[in-house]
């Protein structure tokens, strides 16, 4: 399926071209086209890869689902998962990461089991809707090069053996680990000290087997590390260790990895989906913008699996770079805007690759005091551990701006309508209704002229998290992390100004 595959010329021409259609290919080519941004998608698979690979999605990936309009396609085929729990091998509790089961701040549960191929299909199904987006499968690009009105893209149509050019404004890697785009913009990819091989295995439940729980358990071990993940219906997922001196490959067979899933399951229980050998790694890369070329996803970046944060850290990037390439597209900004994304994203997706590094040096038990949060050491009760939401690097910020680069809550309004379906993919001013009143037409008109969304709203939830934040009014950008706040008129004008 190619949606909206427009008749194909000798060099077309289109603001952003973006190489990949995963996940986070997906996601950037919807919010392109929720803005209005032609963009052409070139993904070298035929079809979604029909298999399992990323199981777990967060709150702030749900809210980028309701932004271009998928979260109710999306509801039936997650599960929402009550957390993880770490144990020794004597079956001690290490560590405790229950998730609230209750709707949080962002008016989404803050964790999701999902089936990726259920994923790309409701993100493929969304692009068809956008007349400006185009996706062509089994297209191959081999070469990129920057010419004085943009980026020359050289790609084959692996179905016809014919070669196409295009012109693009900029041009986005979703190309994955190997990507070529990466390649391309050079730089080296920083160590964040990670590599283990570990084999991964999709099975399908025969029986039911309540016994194995919801929550996802991570099997603490000098011996073998493993971890279980309860996915969507009857999948199930193990992730075991592989030790150095093993045959990976002997591994993967189904009488070897039968063998190894005894502690839990037999062959009566499960039929086996999937069976992969993996290298986990943990890595940035150094350059993420070079003129006109961008990564996103792992591309950019290269996390285990322990937090569940690899897609989530993806579908951020997109989140913070659509609007921003949007604005420099219309001139509502200068180039200098793209700058931001790399400084932004790249320190808030290391505190993620950070802490799953950490707690693999847990699991595999070689660093466990390092690991386990402070105070919670090996002998003692087990410890609790929350989400982490970094906050952003302070690059755009303006008035006040002490809660910039949090994340701002979802509130619920006094219309019953959430925050982001009020506002859409745009920036937004929440404002005490006071402030509002009196607000000079001025500053109203510099709001307005900016493309922000004024929320003067009576509704508890907003007014609470004003007061919370100790503001009159906060700025809140389309990626709804904070620009900035204001504690008085002057401040807000000031606020105003740094859009």
């Amino acid at each position: 399926m190619a949606p909206n595959d427009a008749s194909r010329k000798s060099t077309e021409q289109v603001e952003v071209a973006i190489v990949g259609c995963g996940p986070v290919g997906a996601m950037l080519a919807n919010l392109l086209g929720l803005q209005g941004i032609s963009c052409v998608v070139l993904e070298r698979e035929a079809e979604i890869y029909a298999l399992p690979r990323a199981v777990h999605f967060d709150d702030e990936v749900m809210r980028l689902f309701q932004t271009i309009g998928l979260a109710d396609a999306m509801q039936p085929l997650v599960h929402v998962s009550p957390g993880m729990k770490f144990i020794d091998d004597n079956g001690r509790l290490l560590l405790d990461w229950s998730r609230p089961q209750g709707i949080g701040p962002q008016a989404w549960h803050t964790s999701y089991r999902f089936h990726q191929p259920d994923l790309e299909r409701v993100l493929r199904s969304g692009l068809v809707r956008w007349p400006t987006v185009t996706v062509r499968l089994r297209t191959e690009v081999f070469a990129v090069e920057e010419a004085a009105a943009g980026v020359e893209v050289a790609y084959e149509d692996l179905a016809t053996a014919c070669l196409g050019r295009l012109r693009a404004n900029y041009v986005v890697g979703c190309d994955g680990a190997r990507s070529l785009i990466r390649r391309l913009i050079g730089g080296p990819m920083e160590d964040l000290g990670f590599h283990e091989r570990w084999l991964v295995i999709d099975a399908i439940l025969r029986r039911p087997r309540p016994d194995l729980g919801d929550y996802s358990i991570q099997h603490c071990s000098a011996r073998r590390p493993a971890t279980y993940v309860r996915g969507t219906g009857d999948r199930r997922r193990w992730e075991i260790a592989v030790l150095p001196h093993e045959d990976g490959a002997a591994l993967t067979l189904p009488a070897a990895v039968y063998a190894l899933l005894q502690p839990w399951v037999t062959p009566e229980d499960v039929e086996l989906e999937r069976t992969a050998l993996y290298t986990f790694h943990s890595a940035l890369a150094s350059v993420w913008r070079a003129g006109r070329l961008l990564l996103a996803g792992d591309s950019a970046h290269l996390t285990p699996p322990f937090l569940g944060q690899g897609m989530c850290a993806g579908m951020r990037d997109a989140g913070n770079l659509a609007w921003k390439l949007a604005r420099v597209l219309r001139g509502q900004a200068d180039d200098g805007l793209l700058d931001t994304y790399q400084e932004e994203r790249c320190p808030h997706v290391r505190e993620y690759i950070e802490l799953a590094v950490r707690l693999g040096g847990l699991i595999n038990t070689k660093a466990m005091a390092a690991a386990l949060p402070e105070g919670a050491l090996p002998g003692g009760e087990a410890a609790r551990m929350s989400s982490i939401k970094p906050t952003l690097k302070r690059v755009l910020t303006g008035g006040w701006d002490a809660p910039a680069g949090q994340i701002a809550p979802q509130p619920l309004l006094a219309d019953g309508s959430r925050l982001d379906d009020r506002v859409g993919y745009r920036f937004a001013a929440l404002v005490e209704p006071e402030l509002a009143e009196t607000m000079p037409p001025r500053i109203r008109e510099l709001l307005a002229a900016r493309d922000v969304v004024i929320v003067a709203d009576e509704a508890p939830e907003q007014q609470a998290w004003l007061q919370q934040t100790g503001a009159a009014a906060v700025l809140v950008r389309p990626d709804r992390y904070v620009l900035g706040a204001a504690r008085s008129v002057q401040e807000l004008d000031a606020l105003a100004q740094a859009i």
